[in-house]
Formats: C-alpha cells, sequence, structure tokens
C-alpha cells in the first residue's frame, strides 16, 4: 500500500496535512514552545517517514503551532533524569540520537523542505531547521544555540550544519557565547532564505512551495543529493561525536547547575567540573 492509500496520521504533539502538493508538519505543543520531548521527536520522525512516500506531496514545510517554532530540548525532561549517573547517560544518549536522526531524515529525504520559522528557534529546534532546504522567517524570530548556558554541546548536527552555512569563525561566535539574535542577523549571515512580517509569513512561504511544485520533482531530488555529497557527506560523524560529547557534558556538575539555574531562572554558576 503506498502512502497515497493510507490515511493522512495523527498525532499527539505532531499534526500533518497536505494542501496543494505541500505537506505541512507542525510541532504542536505551543504551551512548552514546541519542546523537542521523547514524544514530540518520535512523532516527528514518524511523520517526515510519511511525508517522504506521500505520493500527494512535493515539498515539505516544517513549522510550529503558537509563538515559536521550537524551543530546543524539553529541559524537564532532562532535570527529571540527573538522580544516577546511569540516568544521565540514557537521557544523553536519547536526547541527542533522537534529534541527530531528525537532522539525518531531514537531509535523507529528496524532497524540498522549507522551515517555516514563526519565532523563537532555539537549540535543537535552531539545528533542525538548518537541516531544512529553506527557512523562511518572520520579522520577530529570534534564534539562540542556547547549549553553552546549560553545560552542553550543539546536538542535532548544529556545530557541522553551521560551519558549512557560515564558517568556523562565525560558529565558534555562536556557539561558545550563547547569545540570542534576530532574524535580520540570521539572514545577514546567510542562515534565512528570507524574512518577512509575521502577518505576511503564510504568503512568504507560499510563494517558495508555488515555485518549487511548478519545478520538476526528480531534478530537484538529484540536486538535493548532489548537495548532500558535497556539502553534508560528514553529517553522520559529527553527530556520532555529539553523541559522544554530550554523554560526557551530561555527567558534569556545571550541567546539573545549567539545568538548576535555567529552571530557577538565575544566572547559573560554572565551576568548571
Amino acid at each position: 500500500m503506498t502512502a497515497t492509500q493510507t490515511q493522512q496520521p495523527t498525532f499527539q504533539k505532531v499534526t500533518y496535512d497536505v494542501a496543494d502538493s505541500v505537506a505541512t508538519i507542525t510541532l504542536n505543543d505551543p504551551a512548552s514552545l514546541n519542546a523537542l520531548d521523547s514524544t514530540m521527536k518520535g512523532e516527528l520522525l514518524q511523520a517526515l517517514s510519511h511525508a517522504e512516500y506521500d505520493d500527494t506531496a512535493k515539498v515539505i514545510v516544517l513549522t510550529g503551532a503558537g509563538k515559536g517554532f521550537s524551543s530546543g530540548g524539553d529541559i524537564r525532561e532532562m532535570l527529571g533524569s540527573t538522580e544516577t549517573r546511569q540516568a544521565v547517560l540514557k537521557m544523553a544518549h536519547g536526547l541527542t540520537t533522537g534529534v541527530g536522526e531528525i537532522s539525518r531524515k531531514l537531509r535523507k529525504i529528496s524532497k524540498p523542505i522549507i522551515a517555516r520559522i514563526n519565532g523563537a528557534a532555539a537549540g535543537a529546534g535552531m539545528n533542525i531547521a538548518l537541516a531544512c532546504d529553506f527557512r523562511v522567517a518572520s520579522d520577530n524570530a529570534k534564534f539562540l544555540q542556547a547549549f553553552v548556558n546549560i553545560g552542553l554541546v550543539p546536538d542535532a548536527g548544529g556545530i557541522y550544519q553551521l560551519t558549512q552555512l557560515i564558517g568556523a569563525a562565525k560558529t565558534t561566535e555562536l556557539v561558545m557565547l550563547g547569545e540570542q539574535f534576530d532574524a535580520k542577523k540570521a539572514q545577514d549571515l546567510g542562515l534565512v532564505n528570507a524574512i518577512a512580517p509575521a502577518d505576511e509569513l503564510d504568503a512568504a512561504v507560499k510563494k517558495l512551495t508555488d515555485r518549487l511544485t511548478s519545478l520538476p520533482t526528480l531534478t530537484l531530488a538529484a540536486m538535493k543529493q548532489t548537495i548532500n555529497q558535497v556539502a553534508y557527506s560528514g553529517l553522520d560523524t559529527a553527530i556520532d561525536a555529539e553523541v559522544m560529547y554530550q554523554m560526557q557534558m551530561a555527567t558534569t556538575e556545571d550541567f546539573k547547575e545549567g539545568v538548576s539555574a535555567f529552571m530557577q531562572k538565575r544566572p547559573a554558576q560554572f565551576k568548571g567540573h
């Protein structure tokens, strides 16, 4: 049975819709700014797999419900997994491999994928957007490589993708300083293809999807695979390294302090161990 013969999937924290040859996958937990907890990560992978083989969809749009694209990893899940070393290692492994698989899938799918960034894109949320082929952002979108602020390293292929897109120097600035920046800076850096006022974001995305759906799909697929070979051949190795480093960082006292400080809304006091 092909994807066109099956019903569109329904999920708890993700929605999937197709119209005009465009599959729209929406991260749907606005109360948490679409934090990537275990449920959402699993459902997003399922939705992407469905879209990959959905013959009614030529283009995929990934976006978030409410006021943000995604705030990244779920801090509540992290905080609940710090009691034993084994629990911490399990959490870090699952956290990093889960978002890494999403970035791998976004690159593997031969269809063009657009990130519709309608607000905050932080941490793994930002890096998943980077794995898409195009990024269209509202003028009030905010971006943040938040990892250093809680004592972790970027995941979802973040450092690898950033260095491919903007070079090592700017990547170092973004990931080591962990400072928020706006859509204009993201566009100036080359991380965003287009910016639109918030109330015109859908029109800007539709303009791009209309263009892409009018083009030869097999040609676009071949182009994407060639780009993958040229620019993303090291992504798998980078994600594997992220898992190793993230497990190391998650066992540090600085990680515990970073997560606690975040939840308590106070400055973290890192000690370097």
